[in-house]
């Protein structure tokens, strides 16, 4: 079998993000879809990566997934990756896996060793919002009712910066609080803070929200700073996340060289792909770290590339689910995944176990967001 041609397709899901699909076809008739991940401003310059790694790989075997992979590091991009090359290099291996799958009639997760779960549990995302306490309260509380006994939200008001003000932390308190007593005892609260603390600011607010009993503490100081990152786990009686700003193996060391966190959430759709994600879950089980990958992607490919892989993780403990793109999905992808009672079942047919119609994809064209502009503050002029 050798790959003949391989597709883009960027489209926008009448959201603030726009989604990049792959479709790898080879000369068989088996074709394989991805999933890459996207941030605004740089989808389109993701998408040329895919289609400069395609002239690669037309005649190739898409069974030499590592081959690739590591020839797209090496050889392409002469060890010099940064995050577009990692989100192309993703979306093109899940789609190899897709091919391997269909052509031996398995699910990807028994081509990695098979499954250690026959569903993954899933947190909410894609559901905050509201100026004040009461009104993220109320919308945490209809997440609940939905049935998700977890969900995530980040507390902080722009704009983002290492030092913030009493008023800024007192308002994430506030939200976190609120939020603890909508949804009761039982439900798991997620707190994000999108790596934008420095130490010393992220281990006084999380001091201050030990009592509310959050399940985590994502990302309080940027993983790029690992010693402070270490230095903010030591102090902060919450377990510390981190990983969705790291891609590969090799940026993944130093974070357990220097334990520096408890739980890792890199991204199946920029880390290098189904693989290098299961690679790193391997790592981090010798160091007693969970996994919980990041999943800031479509509801479709994206999340099946990584209920694959979390199947095959015994360190998995949830991933995540973004309720605001579970609509589009459903439109989009035969069949689509729906959460309930936050799990999502396995599939169990070949390859990654979803397909996506063309014709509705086309119906979702691209979008150029807004232009977002430099984050100040009113005291910055």
């Amino acid at each position: 079998m050798k790959i003949t041609d391989i597709k883009t397709f960027l489209v926008n899901p009448g959201a603030s993000k726009n989604w990049l699909f792959v479709k790898v076809e080879t000369d068989e008739g088996i074709h394989g879809w991805g999933e890459c991940y996207t941030q605004a401003d740089r989808d389109k310059s993701i998408e040329i990566h895919v289609q400069q790694l395609a002239r690669y790989l037309k005649g190739r075997d898409p069974f030499d997934i590592k081959h690739f992979t590591f020839m797209a590091y090496n050889d392409y991009a002469g060890k010099r990756g940064a995050m577009e090359l990692y989100c192309a290099i993703s979306g093109i291996e899940h789609a190899l896996w897709d091919i391997c799958g269909k052509a031996t009639g398995q699910p990807v997760y028994n081509l990695l060793g098979g499954k250690c779960r026959p569903k993954i549990r899933v947190y909410a995302n894609g559901w905050s919002g509201g100026k004040t306490p009461e009104e993220i309260a109320q919308r945490a509380k209809a997440v609940v009712d939905r049935g998700f006994t977890a969900l995530k939200f980040d507390p902080f008001p722009s704009p983002w910066r290492a030092y913030i003000t009493h008023d800024i932390e007192q308002h994430a308190i506030d939200r976190v609080a609120a939020v603890r007593e909508a949804v009761g005892p039982d439900v798991e609260i997620l707190v994000e803070v999108h790596r934008r603390l420095s130490p010393d600011n992220a281990i006084r607010v999380a001091r201050q929200i030990e009592r509310y009993r959050p399940y985590w503490y994502e990302e309080p100081v940027s993983a790029r700073d690992v010693d402070g990152l270490a230095e903010a786990r030591q102090n902060i009686n919450i377990p510390i996340v981190t990983g969705e700003e790291l891609y590969t193996k090799t940026e993944f060391r130093p974070i357990f060289e220097k334990r520096a966190a408890d739980i890792l959430n890199p991204d199946v759709c920029n880390c290098g792909g189904i693989l290098e994600l299961v690679q790193i879950a391997a790592m981090a089980e010798p160091y007693h770290v969970a996994m919980s990958p990041h999943n800031y992607n479509s509801t479709t490919l994206g999340l099946a590339a990584t209920l694959h892989a979390c199947a095959t993780m015994p360190n998995f403990i949830i991933t995540e689910y973004f309720v605001n793109f579970e609509e589009k999905g459903l439109e989009i992808a035969t069949p689509g995944f729906k959460a309930t009672n936050s799990y999502i079942e396995l599939p169990d047919t070949p390859g990654l176990g979803i397909d996506l119609d063309e014709d509705a994809l086309a119906a979702n064209p691209y979008k150029q967001m807004p232009e977002r502009g430099l984050r100040h503050s009113k005291d910055e002029g």
